[in-house]
């Protein structure tokens, strides 16, 4: 059970968008000057509406740049006034938002590995406590939605009221073309728990590649997320961190150029009329679909029944594998996704053992 969160809209903060909200900067400030031309580049796109920094830099091992520290603060605060751009960095701990608040940063976000820490979540909320700091919580490194929210609950409880999930992937369980999984499925179970809550992407940090950045800020948009977080550096090929998945300011705009933005919703009313008839036979075939559900696991019943009295097992592999070659080869005659279907199928043969073991064990 999730309690309803005390959630304000992305307006309520940035009163001056008027388009998804896009944060753009370079993974880490490394110097004074490749800050600030990276923020004045930026600050030409209007479509941009915050600039993000790395300041803190979380690194796996030893001997990497873990970010310049509390001196890039200082290039936050004159990027701010040289470009009216708010400013945004990382917090991974209580001192990095104390620093934060005084030097005004508008917005922080908590880590992938932070998040995935309650006791750091906890402390970084109780510094915040009594403030009305924009935060924004990365998922943690496992698809664990519950853990996610968790630590939305502890910030809000704090009395934050301005959140925003940034979906940046998840650690790959398996060989992929992109830096983290993106594993939609759980975002989508996030907006079905928490409906007010916006959520942004990362598309820098799940391809780990510039050349993935559109397809996967389309999918974000495609999935209804409210925008987009993009790692740009004045020049990615000098970078100390992560310099495969940024671009230049400059193909940052042919990227936004390219994407088409989708909305949850139309002010047509042919559209509205027409999506609720599609909507409707897709109802219609839904129940369908459970009634023959229903007759299929009588007839399963039936079988179980009939094992029993027999004293037959209730999983009979060789069935199964039939039963499974056939359904994956019709899926291929009607143009089905072999995957989908064979999840399904799974599924569906999985209770079916299931109640028949029952069944024949029940004395």
């Amino acid at each position: 059970m999730v309690a309803e969160l005390d959630i304000m809209p992305i307006s309520h903060w940035l009163p001056n968008i008027d388009n998804p909200l896009l944060i753009a900067g370079p993974c880490s400030l490394e110097t004074e000057e490749q800050a600030l031309a990276t923020a004045h580049e930026l600050a030409k796109d209007k479509r941009v509406f915050v600039y993000r920094g790395g300041i803190w830099k979380p690194r796996t091992r030893p001997g990497s740049f873990e970010g310049v520290g509390s001196i890039g603060l200082e290039w936050m605060k004159r990027i701010k006034e040289e470009t009216g751009l708010p400013v945004g960095t990382e917090v991974a701990n209580a001192q990095h938002v104390e620093e934060c608040l005084k030097a005004g940063v508008d917005v922080m976000w908590i880590g992938a590995r932070s998040t995935a820490s309650p006791f750091t979540v906890q402390e970084i909320a109780d510094v915040l406590k009594g403030t009305d700091q924009t935060v924004m919580v990365k998922n943690p490194v496992n698809p664990d939605v519950q853990l996610w929210i968790g630590a939305l609950e502890r910030l809000n409880q704090a009395g934050i009221k301005n959140l925003v999930a940034i979906h940046r992937g998840f650690t790959p369980f398996r060989e992929s073309k992109y830096r983290n999984y993106p594993s939609w499925k759980t975002v989508i179970e996030l907006k079905r728990l928490l409906p007010n809550l916006p959520i942004i992407g990362d598309p820098s940090h799940i391809a780990g590649k510039r050349e993935y950045l559109l397809e996967i800020s389309q999918k974000a948009f495609d999935m209804g997320l409210d925008g987009l977080m993009l790692e740009s550096h004045i020049d990615p090929s000098c970078a100390l961190s992560d310099k495969a998945q940024q671009v230049t300011p400059a193909d940052l705009g042919k990227i936004l150029d390219a994407l088409v933005i989708k909305y949850a919703s139309s002010d047509d009313p042919l559209f509205e009329n027409k999506l609720e008839e599609l909507r409707g036979r897709i109802d219609q075939i839904d129940h369908e679909m459970m009634e023959i559900l229903a007759s299929r696991m009588e007839l399963v019943n039936q079988i179980g029944e009939y094992k029993k009295q027999n004293k037959v097992t209730a999983l009979q592999i060789n069935r199964w594998a039939q039963m499974m070659d056939d359904r994956s080869n019709l899926a291929a005659k009607l143009h089905l996704d072999e995957t989908f279907v064979k999840i399904l199928f799974q599924l569906i043969h999985e209770d079916s053992v299931r109640q028949q073991t029952e069944l024949i064990e029940k004395k």
